[in-house]
């Protein structure tokens, strides 16, 4: 995570769908960028098989984007 995220996290669960790429992974719900305050426990989650998947807590859908 960078200073400026670290700063400045954007919010938690705010959009529907979010595009990931490669560099993201191990992906996780909510992103390191994201406030953890407002949101729900962090939870990893398996995306390279699919490269599609919703979480468990608020239904946010990745996508695998390479």
């Amino acid at each position: 995570m960078t200073a400026a995220a670290h700063d400045h996290p954007t919010q938690a669960n705010a959009e529907r769908r979010y595009t990931v790429t490669r560099a993201d992974l191990p992906l996780s719900c909510p992103l390191p960028s994201m406030a953890l305050w407002n949101s729900h426990p962090r939870v990893y989650l398996p995306i390279e098989a699919e490269r599609e998947c919703d979480c468990p807590y608020c239904g946010a859908h990745f996508v695998l984007e390479d």
